[in-house]
């Protein structure tokens, strides 16, 4: 440390003396107490942290957009921002303003930037069409596959609209591979669009992901010659998935198959399709659904078994050990070795930040630095933003971030107890050494490892609450039993095992290895039953009120990123606006889909049952956002119904709150009476203009509003479009002019909502990751 640093440190520890010192007399009113608490964050730089969420807001704020913003103007106010930063540098609170607007418009622009690079079209409409493509990634089932085809003939399909890649299913049980050239017709259909207001869209998750449209294929697939090369970059995802899906072969199958082989291939390989749908819901209910993801902390027990195995290799010559630096030749294998780890699991969200933190930790070592692990997570968090800014409004990425955020604050809290560089914090008595048997210090020690490992998982699952409850609706009790179950076996087990199985798996010498892995995920699968089926294993949730997510989130984040009690108490009007949003939720009483095709209507036992064609992708997202337990079947429509409600070939009919009427049209020959009888009429078709219902939502006006959310509200329909009014994004593209000729479109006929008033289909890719 220098001697300027030093000067300052010890300044700033005066000051705070003095400081504590006013306080205890009273000699300090409110307000200079917090601008003494606020001037000690700017001493110890933690303002800086700020910075990615700053940054995040503004990838928000694109994301939110209605239409597509120019590039110009958040240019030129980046470059604004800048100089007047540059200009008040030594002025703190300009200087703040000015870092906080250009780091707002930074991240803006890296989302718009990100989603120009991404561009690519997408269907407009359900299509059958015949496909010759490449197969760049694989993903098997315990009953066929599900498959990302990279298109290179789309038949039919004009240029507009023909996707570059689509995801398709297949229920056969063909070997597919990727790599291959085939020929398949496909049923597509366009990415699913949200289900509900504030509801999960699935259309903006895929066109990040550069897929323009999803289905299944039908029939065989038949493998042809290719035209041409699909480019290196293709061939070498192609490559790297190939051998993905072998390693995961293997530990499946050497495990033993069943639930316990295709956690362990998901643990090792990122391969997560194997687990059976009954697996799923086991661990999801006993809290660890992260088990069958690459988690952060795999990477860094990777990295960090690395580092240490090399070091200490190196060290046993002395000649070495003495006179080159062997430390750093540690820390730049444990990079490669990282990098190589997140590439070979999929490089997802949660291996990503785990990436970035590491490279930083090790990169210091390199230097010669020494890393801050809080300033390390920002760092990592601005670099998911630069690269995947979309990532951020994501589930991966918050339950992500959060939870090792809180670990961090946890540790930091235990290094404050005593610094070292604090000349006036009190230093506890020296006591005399006292005789103790060996077993009394190993049970201390392990005594201790227990007591950390539950007091971080308290506060790493507290921290990811409002996350799971906002993004799933759902809470896991028994979390606090099962996370320091989990990270236990995946320390003894998973890591170890993956790091030796992986380098065994070419020699043929790994089997002993799966084996060992699976042993541990045997004991992690029965004490996952026991407690998913203990009482309230799952608590489901109503749906949020738009607002509360903001709040809780910057309540969590006022505790971790502050250091002082007085900047701390600021997280506690959020927390209690976040409790307040999170208890009044939006209650909807009738629900349609983005096609008009089904509806969920709230009958007189406060319950929601569905009408219609309606899949189980959105019936899950309608009952999971009114707290509805209920599980859904293959035939939704009749296990789903309303009791009173009836439905035949033409379409479907029941009675909804009001004693009002509600149809769901599915045949133009029901036009005539249902629009003389119902008073709310739904339809996937357009109505003709002769239709009196009081309430028309049909093909024309979904296209404008999307699903749509009505409640009663003064005697009347309240409504609530998805879609807001001239919308038009890339992947919510503006509908297109054409109607057709003698069926006008009729517009819902309801009352505006009050200002105060807050077969297959695609899967909800959302991962709910615990700790990470």
């Amino acid at each position: 440390m220098g001697v300027a640093a030093q000067k300052g440190s010890l300044a700033g520890a005066l000051a705070g003396a003095r400081a504590g010192l006013a306080a205890r007399l009273g000699l300090l009113r409110p307000g200079t107490l917090a601008l003494a608490a606020l001037w000690t964050e700017w001493e110890e730089r933690r303002v800086f942290l700020w910075l990615p969420v700053v940054a995040g807001v503004g990838v928000l704020l694109y994301l939110a957009a209605d239409r597509e913003p120019v590039l110009w103007l958040p240019l030129l106010l980046v470059f604004g921002a800048g100089a007047l930063a540059l200009a008040t540098r030594h002025r703190p609170l300009p200087f703040c303003l000015a870092v906080g607007t250009l780091a707002l418009f930074t991240g803006f622009i890296s989302a718009e930037l990100r989603s120009r690079d991404v561009a690519a079209p997408m269907l407009d409409r359900i299509r059958i069409v015949k496909l010759r493509g490449f197969i760049e990634e694989v993903d098997p089932r315990p009953a066929g596959a599900r498959f990302i085809l990279l298109v290179r003939d789309g038949g039919d399909l004009d240029a507009d609209h023909r996707p570059a890649r689509v995801r398709l299913t297949t229920r056969r049980t063909e070997a597919l591979e990727a790599g291959m050239f085939v020929e398949v017709t496909a049923r597509l259909l366009p990415p699913s669009r949200a289900a509900l207001p504030e509801g999960y869209d699935f259309a903006r998750d895929a066109y990040f992901a550069g897929i323009g449209a999803v289905g299944s294929a039908l029939g065989r697939l038949t493998i042809a010659a290719a035209p041409a090369s699909p480019g290196i970059a293709a061939r070498w995802r192609m490559a790297l998935d190939r051998a993905r899906n072998a390693m995961a072969a293997r530990v499946d199958q050497t495990v033993g198959g069943g639930d316990a082989g295709a956690v362990a291939a998901a643990m090792v390989t990122g391969k997560r399709d194997l687990l059976s749908q009954n697996g799923r819901d086991i661990i999801r209910e006993a809290g660890i659904f992260h088990i069958i993801t690459i988690a952060g902390v795999q990477m860094t027990l990777i990295a960090g078994l690395l580092y240490g195995g090399l070091r200490r290799i190196l060290a046993l010559s002395s000649t070495l050990a003495l006179r080159y630096p062997i430390k750093k030749w540690a820390a730049a294998f444990a990079i490669l070795g990282a990098i190589a780890y997140d590439i070979g699991t999929g490089s997802r969200i949660g291996t990503q930040r785990a990436l970035f933190m590491t490279m930083i930790m090790l990169g210091a070592v390199l230097v010669d630095r020494r890393a801050f692990t809080m300033r390390n997570l920002a760092f990592a968090a601005l670099a998911v933003i630069a690269v995947e800014p979309e990532a951020i409004a994501g589930a991966s990425f918050q339950l992500s971030f959060a939870a090792v955020a809180a670990l961090i604050t946890v540790q930091e809290a235990r290094m404050r107890r005593v610094p070292d560089d604090d000349p006036f914090a009190p230093k506890a008595p020296k006591r005399p050494p006292r005789a103790a048997s060996g077993l009394l210090r190993r049970s201390g020690n392990v005594w201790t490892a227990v007591s950390g490992l539950f007091v971080a998982t308290v506060f790493a699952t507290a921290a990811t609450a409002s996350f799971m409850a906002a993004e799933f609706h759902e809470l896991s009790p028994y979390v606090f039993v099962g996370n320091p179950l989990t990270l236990t076996i995946i320390e003894l087990f998973a890591v170890p095992g993956a790091l030796i199985g992986t380098f065994l798996y070419p020699l043929g010498l790994d089997a002993w290895v799966w084996h060992w892995v699976g042993l541990g995920i045997r004991f992690v699968l029965w004490v996952a039953g026991y407690l998913a089926g203990a009482p309230a294993s799952t608590v489901h949730l109503r749906g949020f009120a738009p607002w509360a997510l903001p709040c809780l989130a910057l309540a969590l984040l006022s505790v971790v990123i502050w250091r002082t009690t007085a900047m701390r108490l600021t997280a506690v009007p959020w927390l209690v606006l976040g409790f307040i949003g999170a208890a009044s939720g939006p209650q909807y009483d009738i629900l349609v889909a983005p096609t008009g095709e089904s509806v969920a209507v709230r009958g007189d036992g406060g319950v929601l049952g569905v009408l219609g064609r309606a899949n189980a992708f959105t019936t899950v997202q309608w009952l999971r956002a009114d707290g509805d337990a209920r599980e859904v079947g293959s035939k939704v429509a009749p296990t789903m119904a309303p009791s009173n409600g009836h439905c035949d070939k033409l379409g479907c009919v029941a009675p909804v709150l009001g004693g009002q009427t509600l149809s769901v049209v599915a045949d133009p020959a029901a036009f005539e009476e249902d629009c003389r009888r119902a008073d709310i009429v739904v339809t996937p078709l357009y109505v003709p203009a002769s239709c009196a219902a009081e309430v028309i939502i049909d093909r024309g006006s979904l296209e404008q509003t999307g699903a749509v959310a009505l409640w009663r509200h003064n005697g009347a329909w309240a409504m609530r479009p998805t879609r807001s009014p001239g919308e038009d994004r890339p992947w919510s593209p503006a509908p297109h002019p054409w109607r057709p000729r003698g069926a006008p479109v009729a517009q819902p006929r309801v009352e505006a909502a009050p200002s105060s008033q807050d077969g297959e289909h695609p899967n909800d890719d959302r991962e709910p990751v615990r700790l990470q």
